[in-house]
Formats: structure tokens, sequence, C-alpha cells
């Protein structure tokens, strides 16, 4: 296992990794880090949870343009520009708040901040498919790797600016967000030769490769499907635990739901597998979907663990396959563009998913929440069977292309 990750890794590729790794850590933070300070400092809910769904919205709207200008100009010139912005929107933000200004202003910062946060794990993929064009059949790997850093960005990010905001300052977790998102960011953008080539326009004749929306479409589903999953499990596990009297250990339920991810994350990238991605991602996807069906019925916290276990096993393998995927049937030109689709579909659904678990336990209880996972597993796996793959139109020729899989 180990043989296969050291075929990927050079001093070169490690560092825009780790970077990038580093850079992304905010993308976990700042929707909960806005939401405990602005709570802390008017005393509403209401008020905070809507801040954070107005940087989420932005976030959202302005990915995908993003991603666009990456492609076009290279992450070198753009990377730095957008997180300068997103750095001085947050700090304007958390001042609007601990100064007291208007509302309305801490809703136009927190847009600013949440429409110019760049969406470095599509551009830390991006480079891996640059690095590995001539041996594709390690970029499963480097993608697997890749999806055990997001879900470590995802476990570790919301306890950290949790333990911040309320043992040092209410506001300590967005700075040490801050301080992670620029200093990584910048960093990842100054290595320059690893750094995939730009795509400029010629003319305002030559047209754009076009964007294979038969695929991208139904990923994007797929990811949004998997954010509702996370949302949902988060909200839900914790009140589980609490209904069984030790609220306390609703971290632990969620770490071993994450380990169980992180486990097969890693061992699937070790892994050379016979089945293309689109199989992969189809079976991940049901597994997705069956192991979420049960939930609803544990009775208790030790055969819960066991569930939830089991069922992270499902989620990496889907994320990584859903990547592989859009890598594989993405026009060069529009790689960053169309990853971010995916990138954005995940964080779009962890707010609703959330919500509507908080809805139905406050109605029904914990237990019967549960089945928002299984709503969105089930669309996961709607997704995955809508997807109809095509060969990119200056990508690697199918029947050259060893991890090929292709559908009429």
């Amino acid at each position: 296992m180990l043989q296969t990750y050291r075929q990927i890794f050079t001093p070169a590729t490690a560092l825009f990794s780790l970077t990038g790794l580093v850079a992304r850590l905010p993308i976990s933070m700042v929707g909960l880090g806005i939401v405990l300070l602005a709570e802390h400092q008017t005393g509403s809910y209401a008020f905070a949870g809507s801040v954070s769904a107005v940087a989420l919205v932005a976030n959202a709207c302005f990915a995908i343009v993003q991603g666009r200008l990456i492609d076009r100009l290279g992450q070198s010139r753009v990377l730095p520009v957008v997180i300068s912005v997103w750095g001085i929107g947050l700090a304007l933000a958390m001042g609007s708040l601990e100064w007291d200004w208007p509302r309305w202003t801490t809703y136009a910062f927190a847009a600013l901040a949440g429409a110019s946060l760049p969406s470095v794990g599509s551009c830390v993929r991006a480079r891996w498919s640059h690095h590995l064009a001539d041996r594709p059949e390690r970029l499963h790997t480097a993608f697997s790797y890749e999806a055990v850093g997001d879900e470590t960005v995802f476990l570790f990010g919301p306890i950290a600016v949790t333990v911040l905001a309320t043992s040092v300052h209410p506001a300590a977790g967005l700075w040490t967000a801050l301080a992670c998102g620029l200093i990584g960011t910048y960093v990842f953008a100054s290595q320059r030769g690893t750094e995939p080539p730009a795509h400029p326009r010629t003319s305002a004749e030559v047209a754009r490769p076009p964007m294979p929306w038969r695929a991208i479409a139904p990923l994007t589903l797929v990811s949004a499907a998997l954010g509702i999953v996370f949302g949902a499990a988060e909200v839900v596990t914790v009140a589980f635990a609490d209904e069984q009297g030790h609220k306390s250990l609703s971290g632990v339920l969620l770490g071993i739901w994450a380990f169980g991810s992180l486990l097969a994350g890693v061992v699937s990238g070790a892994i050379t597998w016979r089945r293309g991605p689109l199989t992969r991602l189809r079976i991940g996807a049901f597994g997705m979907m069956l192991a979420a069906a049960p939930l609803a019925l544990v009775p208790n916290l030790p055969l819960m663990a066991l569930v939830l276990l089991l069922g992270g096993v499902a989620v990496s393998p889907t994320l990584i396959a859903a990547m592989s995927l859009a890598e594989q049937v993405l026009p060069p030109a529009r790689l960053t563009e169309g990853m971010a689709f995916i990138q954005t579909g995940l964080a779009v659904g962890l707010a609703p998913g959330a919500a509507i678990a908080g809805v139905v336990i406050d109605h029904a209880g914990a237990s019967p929440a549960y089945l928002v996972c299984l709503v969105g597993g089930t669309l996961a796996l709607i997704g995955a069977l809508l997807v109809k793959v095509v060969a990119a139109p200056d990508s690697v020729p199918p029947h050259e292309h060893p991890a090929a899989e292709r559908l009429a």
C-alpha cells in the first residue's frame, strides 16, 4: 500500500498537496465560525445562520466563475488575487460584528468573502491531472489521497473552530481560518513548477470546448447529495447521542464515521481497480443508500458506532470515483471549472441537509431524522445512474485511456 503512494509523491507534489490541504481548511471552518461569532455578538441564532447562508450562497454562485478564470489565466495569477479579497471580506465581516456596525454591512462583507473563497481542492486535483498526464493509471491514487484530505478537513475543521471559539475567543476560530487560507493559498499559488498551463482564448471566434453536461450535471447532483448526507449526519448524530444521555460522545460517533471513510479512501487508493470509475461510482452510491437505511432503527450508541463505521466506508470511494470520472470526461481547458461544479455541489448540500434534519429532530426526534441521510443516499444513486459519459474533445482517446469506461 505504501509503495503505491510512494509512486506519486515527490518533493514537489508533496508540497502542493500539503499546502493545498492547509489552504482548504477554511471551507469547513468559516461557516460554523461565523455562526459562533455572530451568535455571541448578537444573541440571535437566526441572524448568525442567515449570515453564514449568505456566504455559502455567494460561494456557490461565483465558484464556477472562478474556475473558468483559473483555467483561462492560470492558478498563479488568479488565486493570490481572490484569496486577498477573501481575507479582506472576512476580516471586515468579523469587524462589523465586533464593532457593532449595521447588520447589512455584515451581510455584504460575508457575501464578498463567500464569493471570493477559491476552490483550492479543484486546483490541487488539476495539478495532479497535469503532473500525472503521462501516467493516468496513478491518478486514482492521487485522487484517493485528496479525498482523504477532504475528509480530514471536514473532520478537524469544525472541531478546531469550535474549540477555539469557545475556549479562547469567539473570533479565534475565524482568525485561524483566515491565517490558514491566506498562507496556504499564497504558498500553493507560488509553486509555478507544478501549475497546469493556462488556456487563454486566442480570439473571439475560437469557441471553448463544450462542457460534458451529461456527466457533470449528474455528478454535481451526486456531490450535492453527499453534502446532504454530511450535513444531516452531523446534526442528527449530536441529537441522537443527546437523547441517549451521552451528548459528549457525539464527537466520537462522528469520528468513527469519518475514520471508516478515511480508511476506505486510503485502501481504495492503493488498489488497482479493474472496474472503471462509473461502475465504482454507482456501487459506492448504492452502498451509501444501503448503509443509511438502518440508521433510523438503531436503538443504542454501541450499535450506532458500528453502523456509522460501515456507512463511512462507502463515502470516500464514492467521492473518489466522482472526481476521477470528472477528470476523465472534462477537456483540459475546462478542468478546474468543471471540478468546481462538483466541489460546489458538496458545499451546497451541507446547509439544506442540516436544516431539514433539524426540523425533523424538533418534530419527531433524532432517529427519524436519519431518514434525511437515506434521502441523500437515494439522490446520490439516482445521480450516479443518470451519468452519461462521452469522450472529452481534446482528451485521451477512449481506447488509450486505461481507466476509461464510456457509455453511448
